[in-house]
């Protein structure tokens, strides 16, 4: 039994795998933000892109 109890203490104050999850977790939010970048970029692009056009057509070309 003592020997378990010295396990679980050594196991709960190791710390060695901290720096392991802080990373894992970094790099989740950034893989996320980019998500939430290429999502919000794709969706407003085809709006931008029609509203351009409308303005490019009604421009008189060189007479």
């Amino acid at each position: 039994m003592r020997r378990i109890k010295t396990f679980c203490q050594g196991f709960v104050s190791d710390e060695g795998g901290a720096v392991t999850v802080d990373w894992i977790v970094l790099t989740a939010v950034i893989v996320f933000l980019g998500v939430a970048v290429g999502f919000t970029a794709t969706s407003s692009v085809p709006e931008l892109a029609d509203k351009l056009n409308e303005f490019m057509s009604t421009m008189p070309v060189g007479s």
